[in-house]
């Protein structure tokens, strides 16, 4: 009976128990401390939403060259609810690792008068993973001695509350080399952040990669359930690294020695489109871009090989002949009385030397780029076929080169408001209308390439998931016929030989004509300043490259045939090894061979 009622006793008393856990959990589950504990235990186990960028692609040359790439950098920045920290300690230490002034940092780490109204100031951005490792080191020494106190502190010497965090820049490993193509990625704020010009402006989104938004776990043990984000695309660009670099050191000295404002040279294979060195003068570096910030935002030239139109002068002569010369306007034996000045329009046009150069056919005109011949094969043309021959070669349109930031200025044709009889001779050679580099490089490159018109590209192939895709060659017109394109060609390399041309390559017979422009303002044409340039093409019985030179404003000769022949003629020196191209007589005696 005892037993029993121990029994009762016992199973009475568990019941109550469980009765009362039963209540306590009722009462935790809708009272104000249950409430507390269960959104403690739901932020202990909650996810939060990060969008996570894919790091950018890189672009390299055709060759496989890094041009652009990503590095590690962190932003170092201080807890300002951490009661531990010690403004003073962090300024002592910090300001000097972090290249910052002791006040700035001092009143960062909390100390100022006005309060934060941020729980998080940054120090420093982009600070190096060495210094990074110099802090660490720092901190964990004064963590170890927090009774250690710095003179003016009357707290301990510790770096409480100071940590970083890790984020990609972009980084040029060739510095200035082809930063007119490449353009730069910008870090200065969220304002002017992101992508600027060049491949990385025009295939920003490519790079950049798409981003995903994800639920990450607060739990450290779910660390490793961050999906990986696959990176932006690559691109493969179409120039050759080290042709880059010998046209950039050959320009460079070239804007140097004739006291040049700036300078430009294109090469462009003309049966491709594909432009295998641009080189501008000058040029930033990317990786210092703020340097430069200024000036770019002031709406100066970044790439002038794309951006900046100007009177091209004599090598738009080329144009001109062409257009003639294919629509039977004339041929090569027609011939031309000049008198040194011509009518048109109630205006007189004169030669450059304003002399009389008589009786010339057609290649004396153009070797001794006589503006009064090139109006009279204007006139013979007329306006309606010249200005269809312009518009075929592209005169005045977009080249929708693959870089961002191409100008352009639109030709003016009969029927404009702007447009009057006298253009039609000053557009025969040059003056009155506005190309870039780019503009002539594609349209020169059909006579280099029989006639045919490619699209100029500098970007060769995309990278996507390890896998590369080409882009194809592409032909966007045929302004002239094969045959126009051989006649000119060979009127063009005759002009070169017969005044013994400074732009001419021992064992390498080559085409071209130069360009000696005068530069207008509102108070007409400026004297004794000039945009001197020069457009060959090689070798003539198989062009395998366009050669565009300009120079503007060069101090040392104001003659295109002077200070931009020479150019042309060191580049050619330098492709023709560099392209493994061999002499007229090498390959003529392989084609006998064969």
């Amino acid at each position: 009976m005892k037993n029993f009622e121990r029994l009762t006793f016992i199973g009475i008393a568990l019941s109550a128990l469980l009765g009362l856990i039963f209540l306590r959990m009722i009462y935790l589950q809708y009272s104000q401390s249950g409430q507390d504990l269960k959104t403690k235990s739901d932020r202990f186990y909650m996810h939060n939403q990060k969008v996570l960028d894919p790091e950018r692609g890189a672009i390299y040359d055709r060759f496989g060259n890094l041009l652009a790439s990503n590095k590690m950098v962190y932003e170092v920045g201080i807890d300002l609810t951490e009661p531990a920290r010690n403004p003073y300690t962090v300024a002592k230490y910090l300001s000097n690792l972090l290249g910052k002034d002791f006040t700035e940092i001092y009143n960062l780490a909390g100390a100022a008068d006005k309060p934060s109204l941020n729980d998080y100031n940054i120090l420093a951005d982009f600070v190096d993973g060495t210094t990074i490792a110099k802090i660490t080191a720092l901190q964990n020494s004064l963590a170890a001695s927090p009774e250690r106190a710095l003179e003016g502190s009357k707290t301990p010497g510790t770096l409480a509350g100071v940590d970083w965090k890790p984020h990609m820049i972009r980084e040029y490993p060739e510095g200035t080399l082809a930063s007119n193509i490449i353009g730069f990625y910008s870090f200065l704020d969220r304002q002017t952040g992101g992508p600027h010009f060049g491949v990385e402006e025009e295939f920003g989104g490519i790079l950049a990669g798409v981003g995903q938004t994800v639920d990450v776990s607060t739990q450290p043990r779910d660390a490793s359930d961050i999906p990986m984000i696959p990176p932006g695309d690559s691109l493969v660009l179409t120039i050759n690294r080290s042709m880059q670099q010998a046209v950039e050191k050959i320009l460079d000295k070239a804007v140097e020695k004739n006291k040049a404002v700036s300078g430009t040279v294109i090469v462009y294979d003309p049966k491709t489109g594909e432009i295998l060195a641009m080189a501008t003068n000058p040029r930033i570096d990317p990786n210092k871009y703020s340097d430069s910030w200024d000036t770019i935002q002031n709406g100066h030239s970044y790439d002038r090989a794309i951006d900046i139109t100007y009177e091209p002068g004599s090598v738009f002569k080329v144009l001109t002949m062409a257009s003639a010369l294919d629509s039977g306007a004339v041929t090569p034996e027609s011939i031309f009385v000049d008198t040194g000045s011509i009518e048109l329009g109630g205006y007189t046009i004169y030669d450059w030397d304003r002399n009389a150069w008589g009786r010339q056919n057609m290649t004396g005109c153009m070797q001794h780029s006589l503006n009064v011949c090139l109006t009279w094969v204007a006139e013979q043309l007329g306006p309606t076929r010249f200005y269809s021959y312009m518009k075929a070669f592209g005169v005045g349109q977009y080249t929708n080169v693959d870089l961002a930031g191409e100008k352009i200025t639109p030709l003016a044709v009969p029927g404009d408001n702007n447009w009057y009889p006298i253009n039609l001779g000053t557009n025969s050679f040059g003056q009155g209308l506005a190309v870039t580099p780019i503009q002539m490089v594609q349209s020169v490159g059909a006579v280099a390439n029989n006639g045919k018109m490619m699209y100029p590209h500098l970007v060769k192939a995309i990278i996507k998931n390890g896998e590369k895709t080409e882009f194809a060659p592409r032909q966007i017109g045929q302004p002239i016929t094969a045959k126009t394109a051989h006649t000119l060609t060979n009127m063009l390399a005759v002009s070169l030989e017969e005044e013994a041309s400074t732009a001419l390559v021992d064992g390498y017979r080559l085409a071209g004509k130069t360009g000696t422009a005068e530069i207008p303002s509102p108070q007409g044409y400026i004297s004794n300043v000039t945009n001197a340039s020069f457009v060959g093409w090689g070798p003539v019985d198989d062009p395998q490259f366009v050669v565009y030179v300009w120079l503007e404003k060069p101090k040392s000769s104001i003659w295109g045939s002077i200070v931009a022949s020479p150019v042309f003629a060191d580049v050619v020196q330098q492709l023709v090894v560099l392209m493994d191209i061999p002499s007229d007589a090498q390959r003529q005696q392989i084609a006998s061979k064969n």
